[in-house]
């Protein structure tokens, strides 16, 4: 149990921290990250970007509170869920979009997801008080 809690905060760190910089790079414009991206779309952008600082707080919160962790977790899942569901209504209607910006929003889904199931487990398991006889 300790290692996955030890492999969850180390990941929601790495992938938190690189997508709270590319996302403030995008919307502030920074290193010419923007131009780079391309046709980006602006709420993924914000939505990514409060998943990044969300991911940091769970990671944050895992050793202390892990019931909060995990609940902010989902939370992020279900927020790249409806933003995804929007994308693809905003692509049917049109969109101007790149490619990446699908699989990007397919794997941060899945990511999180598995992260809050593994902040499930990392919860109940801890939770779980051994008696001393």
């Amino acid at each position: 149990m300790k290692y996955l809690r030890i492999i969850q905060t180390v990941l929601l760190v790495l992938i938190g921290a690189v997508s709270l910089f590319m996302t403030t790079s995008v919307v502030f414009d920074l290193f010419g990250i923007r131009e780079k991206e391309g046709n980006y779309v602006p709420f993924i952008v914000y939505t990514n970007m409060a998943c990044a600082i969300i991911y940091l707080i769970a990671a944050y919160m895992n050793r202390k509170q892990p019931k909060l962790s995990f609940f902010l977790l989902v939370i992020a899942s279900v927020a790249l869920v409806v933003a995804f569901i929007s994308l693809m209504i905003y692509i049917n209607n049109g969109g101007i979009h790149e490619a990446k910006t699908v699989k990007a929003m397919v794997f941060r889904m899945a990511f999180t997801i598995v992260m809050a199931v593994a902040g499930y487990v990392i919860w109940k398991k801890g939770s779980k008080k051994i008696s001393v006889n």
